[in-house]
């Protein structure tokens, strides 16, 4: 059974502002995500953030670009990606 993944209403609106490149990018992150679950180990600067909430860099250098989710239910198989952007904007410690 694949997993859902769903987005936070800031991070939708935060997506469509993204960079043509970049926006590829999250999208082949998302399709692992879909198949393989929350876990991006082969990804730049992949880590836990917590318990379940993960973060990956989408693009280096300047600005950087992050996607930040987290498993919102492991029994359903529901991830949330809850920003994606700059790296300079995202806000680590109100994200999770």
């Amino acid at each position: 059974m694949p997993w859902d993944v769903r987005f936070t209403a800031k991070a939708r609106k935060n997506f469509q502002k993204l960079p043509k490149k970049v926006k590829v990018t999250f999208q082949l992150l998302l399709s692992e995500m879909e198949i393989c679950g929350p876990n991006a180990n082969e990804w730049p600067n992949y880590g836990k953030l917590s318990e379940d909430c993960y973060h990956c860099h989408l693009k280096k250098g300047n600005p950087t670009y992050v996607a930040v989710w987290r498993v919102t239910s492991k029994k359903e198989k529901i991830i949330e990606v809850i920003y994606v952007g700059t790296h300079e904007k995202a806000n680590y410690d109100r994200l999770y």
